[in-house]
C-alpha cells in the first residue's frame, strides 16, 4: 500500500518526525540546538510558521502553518533532517526515512494537537509538568497566553487517535 500524503496550500499541519531506531539523539542539548538551527535555516529560505513544537530524546512533534501559496512541507522535512545528520557526526542514520503528518482540520482539531504536543513529555515520564521541559514551545505559548503556566499539572483530557490518528 502507498501512503498518500495530503497537500493544502497554506495548510496547518501537525508532524511527527522520529529518530531510527529510536535511539535518542536528542538527549544532548547541542543536538537539540542543531534542530533549531536546522529549522532557522530552512525557514530563511522556505518560509512557514511554527505553531507548536516539542524535542524528545527520540522524537519530536510540530505544528506548522504553511504560506498561502505553498503546500510543500516534504521538501522542508528533507532539508531540516539533511541539515541535522550533516552535523551530527556519526555514520549511523539519524532519522526514520519518514515522517508522519495530519492536516489540521479545525480549531479543536488544532487546540488538541498542541496539548498533545506540550503534554507530550510528562505521558513519557521526561518531567512531572510541561513547564519543566526545556526544548518545548510551552512557555511562548504561556507568554501568549494561549496556556495559564499551570497547565498540565492535572493530565489534559486528549482524546484518543490525537498524535496517533
Amino acid at each position: 500500500m502507498r501512503y498518500r500524503r495530503n497537500y493544502v496550500s497554506g495548510g496547518c499541519y501537525f508532524f511527527t518526525v522520529v529518530t531510527a531506531g529510536r535511539r535518542s539523539w536528542f538527549r544532548e542539548a547541542g543536538h537539540v540546538d542543531l534542530v533549531r538551527d536546522a529549522i532557522r535555516n530552512v525557514r530563511s529560505r522556505h518560509p512557514f510558521s511554527i505553531e507548536a513544537m516539542v524535542v524528545l530524546p527520540d522524537h519530536l512533534h510540530a505544528i506548522w502553518t504553511l504560506p498561502p501559496d505553498d503546500q510543500d512541507y516534504s521538501r522542508r522535512w528533507r532539508l531540516v533532517k539533511t541539515h541535522v545528520s550533516k552535523r551530527i557526526a556519526t555514520a549511523a542514520p539519524i532519522w526514520q526515512s519518514r515522517f508522519w503528518e495530519h492536516t489540521i482540520r479545525d480549531e479543536t482539531d488544532f487546540a488538541r494537537h498542541m496539548d498533545y504536543i506540550h503534554y507530550n513529555p510528562v505521558k513519557h515520564g521526561l518531567v512531572a509538568t510541561p513547564a519543566d521541559w526545556p526544548h518545548s514551545s510551552f512557555a511562548h505559548c504561556v507568554q501568549q497566553g494561549r496556556y495559564a503556566p499551570d497547565w498540565g499539572h492535572v493530565p489534559p483530557a486528549i482524546p484518543d487517535g490525537i498524535g496517533h490518528e
